[in-house]
């Protein structure tokens, strides 16, 4: 065992005497239960996405100390209920992996990631799976859930052969939300556009880019622009009311020059 392993174990001890420690002396922490921690959680999961989008290995490092704080309380709420605690968690998840991996721990072949892929949910499958899909959360953000859905049914063979294919099928909706919108009827505007983002987002993963990260920066990069163009109008003495069309978009063009 290194002395680094020897310091992770050292540290996680640490950590669940310190959440003891919490739990039976701190009023806040004795007052929380699964479901007043629900919405934390979450809040403390996308505050990690930010990081890590952002390429922030120091804020990431801070955004995975608070989701551990979150973990380890689960676990300890667990335990005071009698059922779950620390260890059951930990050697679940390790029995798991065990039993999901057997090309690693079994002698069963898989040369590359999709041959993975399609070992776990066939394995998934033997463990009482009625669906592929079952275990996609139902709330999931939209964008990410299609990415997901559509990875997960590429593990069993359901996907386009060729990149050329998907680009063609969001053309093809494309098409679909055009004439939908020619013939003014909203609901299937909706039900097209729904599938012109799906299918972008199919194409995306073909590509290899991650379209919910991709979406994520751009979003940052036009909050950043605007608000760059905010700051310079108000050097003019300009507020953003007193522009037009024109004005905005020759700021804009200066943004966008300082960033070359």
């Amino acid at each position: 065992m290194s002395v680094r392993r020897e310091e992770a174990m050292a540290a996680f001890g640490r950590l669940l005497d310190i959440m003891d420690d919490l739990r039976a002396k701190c009023p806040w922490d004795r007052e929380q239960t699964f479901e007043s921690l629900r919405h934390l959680t979450v809040e403390e999961t996308y505050e990690l996405a930010d990081a890590l989008a952002a390429g922030d290995l120091k804020e990431t490092q801070k955004e995975l100390g608070d989701l551990f704080l979150h973990l380890v309380f689960y676990a300890k709420l667990g335990s005071e209920v009698g059922a779950f605690d620390v260890v059951d968690v930990l050697e679940g998840i390790s029995a798991k992996l065990i039993h999901r991996h057997p090309h690693i721990y079994g002698d069963v072949r898989a040369d590359d990631a999709d041959a993975v892929k399609a070992n776990w949910e066939a394995i998934k499958l033997k463990e009482g799976k009625k669906s592929v899909l079952e275990g996609v959360p139902k709330s999931l953000p939209a964008l990410i859930k299609a990415n997901r859905l559509q990875d997960k049914v590429k593990g069993v063979g359901f996907d386009w052969p060729h990149k050329a294919e998907v680009w063609a099928k969001v053309e093809e909706e494309l098409g679909e939300f055009r004439a939908a919108e020619e013939q003014g009827d909203s609901a299937a505007m909706e039900s097209e556009l729904g599938d012109v983002f799906f299918s972008l987002v199919n194409y995306a993963r073909h590509a290899g880019v991650d379209p919910d990260l991709a979406l994520s920066r751009a979003n940052t990069k036009f909050q950043t622009r605007f608000e760059a163009m905010e700051r310079l109008a108000a050097a003019d003495g300009k507020a953003p009311s007193d522009l037009d069309l024109a004005a905005w978009e020759t700021y804009w063009n200066r943004v966008k020059l300082t960033e070359r």
